[in-house]
């Protein structure tokens, strides 16, 4: 009897809570929502991180092909003679000779920006000595253009009259002067104010002046530029 009794006074077990279908439903469509907005981040990070990949590949090509500082050409298109006048010495009959060159210069400018450069000379030389020097004016060539310019210069030769052995009997035939010329162009190509350049463009030349009481001309000009 007694062990009866026990087993009636033990209490019944709890049942354990059911979760119903509601409750079921909501918990997996948060869980939907959760994995989605995770792929979303994801696939946000990784779309941005190809716009970054591709930008900086474009941004390097574009610097070593399009906006790669590229060197400005100088060219000496022509020396022409604009007049010689004659002064015989009183030593020696030796004649000193004063003509006026005129220089057609061209500046090619291969960039994506302007070439801006500053006041320039042209000196010529004639046995190391200088003869004379032209003045150019500070310019600016544009993208992918061509500026030309003429400068003047009038040519004394008082100081090298004896190197140059010209008298009135050779003036009879044609005499033949060796001359030199440098033209210095200092200048600066600013690509979007990123791609910076000092560029200084040198050349040198070389002439022969051929002059008689009847002819002057420039004949056989030789020149070569080289940029810094």
């Amino acid at each position: 009897m007694a062990g009866k009794e026990e087993e009636q006074a033990k209490p019944l077990a709890m049942s354990s809570p059911s979760v119903g279908p509601d409750e079921e439903a909501a918990t997996r469509w948060r869980s939907i929502r959760y994995i989605r907005k995770r792929r979303c981040a994801l696939w946000c990070c990784g779309c941005c991180g190809a716009a970054v990949v591709v930008l900086g590949i474009t941004i390097l090509i574009l610097s070593l092909t399009v906006f790669k500082v590229k060197d400005p050409n100088l060219t000496m298109n022509s020396v022409t003679v604009d007049g010689v006048n004659f002064d015989v010495g009183p030593i020696d009959d030796l004649v000193q000779l004063n003509a006026t060159l005129v220089a057609d210069i061209s500046i090619k400018n291969p960039n994506v920006a302007s070439f801006r450069f500053d006041n320039s000379t042209t000196d010529f030389y004639y046995e190391g000595e200088t003869i004379g020097v032209a003045y150019a004016p500070a310019g600016k060539v544009s993208a992918h253009r061509t500026v030309r310019m003429n400068v003047t210069v009038d040519v004394l030769t008082n100081r090298v009259v004896r190197q140059m052995n010209i008298t009135v009997d050779t003036l009879t035939s044609v005499a033949q002067l060796n001359l030199t010329s440098f033209t210095g162009i200092n200048g600066r190509v600013n690509v979007l104010g990123v791609y910076k350049r000092d560029i200084e463009v040198m050349m040198n030349c070389s002439m022969t002046l051929e002059v008689s009481a009847t002819h002057q001309t420039i004949q056989s000009t030789d020149c070569s530029a080289n940029v810094k």
